[in-house]
């Protein structure tokens, strides 16, 4: 141990008349300590809500989307053929893409409706366990029936007051030419079900229904407007979407989920890095409370300082003393921040202490995801911010004056 450190231990556990110095300490080791609690909590409960986003977003849809399916189904084909062949790529489907009204009784709602092939669609995301009410199989026409099925989001079906079973009529924004002239298109659905992915946006304006009654309603002559692709490994996205692009040309958009979703993870991380750079104040303050007492602690030592450098101690070793000690504090505080922070986490992810709404959260508890690069980062600022406070305490400290200390300390 060195001599440094050896001291600035004796200064910590010495017994001083009065209870002032060791409040201070304790006031600084706690700062930190609730600080360094503060941010692993909230960053962990951002990280949580943030992943079950990313859930429900990447199991709604496609990990990797082509758009464009050409002119005729065998062109089609062949693109489904040549994405599939695409090293990272480990399942197609295609689907049609279209927007429509949807009108039952006196209720009028827009919508995005989506054409796809159960068969395929369900090995590129995860549609086909969303599903509450109603069956999949009921997207083909009952028999005797020419009305095609179609499945809703739960909360679209639920403006529109519909239910399954019930039929509902769609309007296409393409108008069709008859001997009257251009009227709008429409088309009679029969709902087959309801789903529910747990992602708002989603659920509120989706309708799906099957490959050829979408390519019918919408007018979709090669069969497709596009392809899903469901990758080995997310990490491969940018990877894929690039080397697709390569192939297929420009008159073949290529998104990944991300591309897709950009705004919603771009506002996800924006709220994230607010809350660190805020939160992170707080650790701030937390160190100029180590700043004060190290200032305090000089003053009290004043004639200890004067007889260490008249023993030969070095304006250097007398800063590092304070800089040990204010180093220890912030460790103390830092560590015991540690613990309570992931206690706490734990506490939350374990027990229903914070209930929400579901019907607005489509969750009832707060979920909990500690990420060990934001608990190392949250360390690292912690020390640095600690250390950072002995600077001031440890100048002024060997800056003293021994024969000054001495005689007037």
């Amino acid at each position: 141990m060195s001599l440094e450190l050896f001291i600035a231990l004796r200064y910590l556990r010495a017994k001083r008349k009065g209870l002032f110095a060791f409040v201070t300490t304790a006031i600084g080791v706690a700062g930190v300590t609730v600080g360094v609690a503060a941010l692993i909590t909230t960053l962990s409960v951002m990280n949580g809500f943030q992943t079950d986003i990313e859930k429900k977003v990447i199991g709604a849809q496609a990990e990797l989307t082509v758009y464009g399916g050409g002119s005729s189904p065998q062109q089609a084909e062949r693109l489904r053929r040549e994405i599939g062949r695409t090293p990272g790529v480990t399942a197609v489907a295609p689907f049609i893409l279209g927007q429509a009204i949807a009108t039952y009784r006196d209720r009028t709602m827009g919508m995005v409706l989506k054409g796809l092939d159960p068969s395929r669609e369900f090995a590129v995301n995860d549609l086909g366990k969303t599903l509450r009410e109603g069956s999949w199989s009921g997207l083909s026409p009952l028999a005797g029936s020419k009305v095609p099925g179609i499945v809703l989001g739960e909360e679209l079906a639920r403006e529109l007051g519909v239910w399954p079973g019930e039929t509902i009529v769609l309007v296409s924004p393409k108008s069709m030419a008859t001997p009257l002239g251009l009227l709008p298109k429409l088309q009679r659905f029969r709902v087959a079900g309801l789903l529910h992915t747990g992602y708002y946006e989603y659920d509120s304006t989706m309708g799906y229904c099957g490959l050829a009654a979408a390519a019918r309603f919408l007018g979709v002559e090669a069969g497709a407007s596009g392809f899903g692709a469901r990758l080995a490994s997310l990490s491969q996205a940018d990877r894929v979407a690039s080397r697709l692009r390569g192939r297929l040309g420009p008159g073949h958009p290529v998104r990944t989920y991300a591309q897709m979703n950009e705004t919603l993870f771009a506002a996800l991380k924006l709220e994230k890095t607010v809350m660190f750079i805020i939160l992170t104040l707080i650790v701030l303050v937390a160190s100029l409370n180590i700043a004060s007492t190290l200032i305090l602690r000089s003053v009290e030592k004043t004639r200890d300082i004067g007889l260490l450098k008249a023993m030969g101690a070095t304006p250097r070793q007398i800063k590092r003393i304070f800089i040990a000690e204010g180093f220890l504090i912030g460790v103390s505080g830092l560590g015991m921040g540690l613990g309570l922070g992931l206690l706490l986490c734990w506490i939350i992810k374990t027990y229903p202490i914070v209930r929400l709404p579901a019907d607005i959260y489509y969750l009832t508890n707060v979920p909990v995801a500690v990420e060990p690069l934001d608990v190392a980062a949250v360390m690292i600022i912690g020390l640095l911010l600690a250390l950072l406070a002995t600077v001031y305490p440890a100048a002024r400290a060997a800056k003293v004056d021994p024969v000054e200390a001495i005689h007037y300390g």
